[in-house]
This record gives C-alpha cells, sequence and structure tokens, in this order.
C-alpha cells in the first residue's frame, strides 16, 4: 500500500513550478549542473526560456531534463511525476491505456513515457549483491497456442510452444533477479546462476535436467522432484520464486494483456525493480527513478526498432 495518497501527491506537487524545483532538487541538490558538459558555473535566464539555465563553460542552454531520459519530452514534469508514481503504487502495474485516461494524453503517449521509466529501472540500482541461499526457476510467458488467431499459431504443439522464458532467482532475503533468455538448454540457465549468485551459495531448483552438474560450478546443489508431487525436501523449495511468478503472471493476465517478446524485458524489471524496492517509501522511490534517469537515452526509433 502507498504511504502518499492520491491527494497528498497533488498537495505536494500541485503545479508544473513544485514539480521542477522538485526534480532540481533530487537532481542537482540546489547546485544547478550543466546536463551537456557537467560544468556548474551557469546562469539562470530570465523567463527561463529558451531553457531555465545557460552554461557559462559551453555556452549551451539546458534544463533539468537534459542527458536524461526525460530529454526533449514535450510531457510537463508533473505529468512525469504522477506516472512514476502510478507506476509506483499499483503492485501489479497500470496499463498505457489507464494511464493515458489518467493523464489526460494519448494511449502511444503513456506507452512511450512508461517505457521510457522502465529504461530508467534498468541500470538495476537495486540489486546488491544476493546472499548465499538462493532459489532459482524458469516460467513461460505468453498466450495459449488454441487461443490464438489461425494466423498466429505455429502449429507445433501445445504447452510451452511459442512462448518466451524468464529465468529468475530469490535469495532468503526476499531480493530478487529476474531475465528474459532465448531457452531452457544448460549453458543458459547455469550461465544466469553464475551470473547472479554467489560463489559457494546453496542452489534450490525443481528437477529440470539444465541444473544438473551445478556442483562443478561450486554450488551446493538442492532440488525438489515436482513431477512427483513433492514441493518441499528438508526446508528445500523454490516457494518463494514461484510467488513472484504469480505476481508477474497477475500483472500479465490482469493488466497488460500482451507482453511482445521485443519488450518482455523491461516489464520483467519493472516487477523485479518493484519488488526489491517494496520497503522504500512512494517518494523515496520516486527519487530513486529521478537518480537514474541521468545518463539514459531512449528515442521512439530506437525503441520500436530494437
Amino acid at each position: 500500500m502507498s504511504d502518499l495518497s492520491l491527494f497528498q501527491f497533488f498537495e505536494r506537487f500541485p503545479n508544473e513550478e513544485a514539480s521542477r524545483l522538485y526534480f532540481e532538487n533530487q537532481r542537482w541538490a540546489g547546485k544547478p549542473t550543466c546536463g551537456h558538459c557537467g560544468s556548474e558555473d551557469v546562469s539562470e535566464c530570465k523567463n527561463h526560456k529558451p531553457m531555465p539555465y545557460r552554461c557559462k563553460s559551453c555556452r549551451k542552454h539546458f534544463s533539468v531534463r537534459t542527458g536524461t531520459v526525460l530529454a526533449e519530452s514535450r510531457l510537463p514534469l508533473q505529468k512525469w511525476l504522477m506516472a512514476m508514481y502510478m507506476m509506483t503504487t499499483a503492485r501489479k502495474g497500470i496499463s498505457s491505456v489507464q494511464m493515458a485516461k489518467e493523464l489526460g494524453v494519448t494511449q502511444k503517449t503513456a506507452w512511450f513515457l512508461a517505457q521510457r521509466i522502465r529504461e530508467t529501472w534498468m541500470a538495476n540500482g537495486d540489486q546488491g549483491p544476493m546472499n548465499d541461499d538462493v532459489q532459482v526457476d524458469e516460467t513461460f510467458m505468453g498466450g495459449k497456442e488454441k487461443s490464438k488467431h489461425a494466423s498466429k499459431k505455429l502449429n507445433a504443439g501445445r504447452g510451452t510452444v511459442g512462448k518466451s522464458v524468464v529465468v529468475g532467482m530469490r535469495d532468503q532475503d526476499g531480493q530478487v533477479r529476474a531475465q528474459h533468455v532465448a531457452n531452457t538448454r544448460k549453458h543458459t540457465l547455469q550461465g544466469f546462476v553464475r551470473a547472479n549468485a554467489p560463489e559457494g551459495a546453496r542452489v534450490t531448483t525443481d528437477e529440470a535436467a539444465s541444473y544438473v552438474g551445478l556442483e562443478r560450478h561450486g554450488y551446493t546443489h538442492a532440488f525438489v522432484r515436482h513431477s512427483a508431487g513433492e514441493y518441499v525436501r528438508d526446508q528445500a523449495h523454490t516457494n518463494g520464486i514461484e510467488s513472484f511468478w504469480a505476481l508477474l503472471k497477475r500483472g500479465h493476465y490482469g493488466i497488460y494483456h500482451y507482453m511482445s517478446t521485443k519488450h518482455l524485458h523491461r516489464y520483467v524489471t519493472e516487477f523485479s525493480h518493484r519488488h526489491n524496492t517494496r520497503c522504500l517509501s512512494t517518494l523515496d522511490f520516486i527519487a530513486g527513478t529521478i537518480a537514474n534517469a541521468a545518463g539514459k537515452r531512449l528515442t521512439y526509433k530506437d525503441l520500436i526498432n530494437a
């Protein structure tokens, strides 16, 4: 539950000026810095035109948006803050259609806005080291073959056919790592484990053959046999990461309805980032998003051509 109500949000950010000052304070801590060259030798422009500040070193105009994922955006900063607020407080996500209605913009604008906010979370600034007891599992995202239009069916079988693979890891402190991967082969899944689990960690998985041999990489491997109806063995289980899958699936089926393979990694990042920062207050979460926005750039052309 949010610790900042919608009413309190608008009390704190009643207009564009209040939103601008908040952005500047979070990014610059009261000392405007050129987004082009990094100089602090700047002057404030009269009436803030063409931009609020001008750098005396490189002689370029800039604003708090310069050098961030907000660059060249025409949306008011108040709407940017409102979008961050909605994506923070909606535990299962918020669709671009709903966001468009709330912000008074088009669905296309809301979708691009949400993707740029997700881009700030791609840095994974919330991710500290995992502890030495982790659960690893994979899930499949996508619609059922039988429910697809005839032109979309692969006619190659049922079950996981046509679905995208997401592998995830959760440690005993509740931290999650999740990633869209190409397949469930041994080198893919064990590569994910080696990239995220500390050396010597206890790794709990199901009985999938792709995890066999983790001991050779210095891990202690425990597993449960789901196919035999076994879900806990000597306190070894994968219930933690599976609860994260449940939340991701609820967002998929109930909110977004469709997550394309092209952008699936962004939605997975959204859910894992929100999960890992669940203990932060709403304003701290927004402040972290603003801090991560610096140095990012995502144009619409790059987004759709990815």
